[in-house]
């Protein structure tokens, strides 16, 4: 008898030594330029570009590292795509308009881009627009966070802001954390 307390006795002190962790309130969402924390860490990225009058029909799988850190007001990640550092991104955030802004840096030393985040919940956009002879194309990338580790998006141009048309879709999937 004594044995089968000491075997019912161990598990049950193993559950509720955890339980004040369980108990303990979920940690608060990040806010402000944390939230860009997201991106840190190692993600593969699977692609399938559409055959439209923006993009020809192909199929691409890389590996996408994102190694990131902050510094005051600013998060910047380092992008690593198959083993190979292609930009610093330097992010920035807005809190007057809850808007983020991203300045890629290429390594080949000319200059840097800028263009705007904007973050709805689990829904990032990165806009931007081209004007050529008169004309404006309006673009976005689309990613919807399933998960943490898991991004859905979508690459569409649109002349009306309107009606998209989607040049591109995948997955991101988070294989690291940083």
């Amino acid at each position: 008898m004594k044995r089968l307390k000491r075997i019912l006795v161990i598990p049950l002190l193993a559950a509720f030594s955890s339980l004040p962790a369980a108990l303990a309130a979920p940690a608060a969402p990040p806010t402000g330029i944390d939230v860009i924390w997201a991106y840190a860490g190692s993600w593969k990225v699977e692609i399938d570009h559409l055959d439209t009058a923006q993009s020809k029909a192909s199929h691409e799988v890389t590996n996408l590292r994102n190694a990131c850190w902050k510094d005051g007001g600013y998060l910047a990640c380092n992008q690593y795509v198959d083993g190979e550092s292609k930009a610093l991104i330097v992010f920035t955030y807005n809190a007057k308009d809850n808007t983020y802004t991203s300045y890629p840096i290429p390594t080949d030393g000319s200059g840097a881009g800028s263009g705007k985040l904007l973050v709805d919940g689990n829904t990032w956009t990165f806009p931007w627009q081209i004007t050529d002879a008169g004309k404006t194309t309006y673009y976005r990338v689309v990613n919807v966070f399933e998960a943490p580790d898991r991004i859905r998006y979508r690459q569409e141009f649109s002349s009306d802001k309107v009606n998209w048309t989607v040049t591109a879709k995948g997955l991101e999937t988070k294989l690291a954390t940083q």
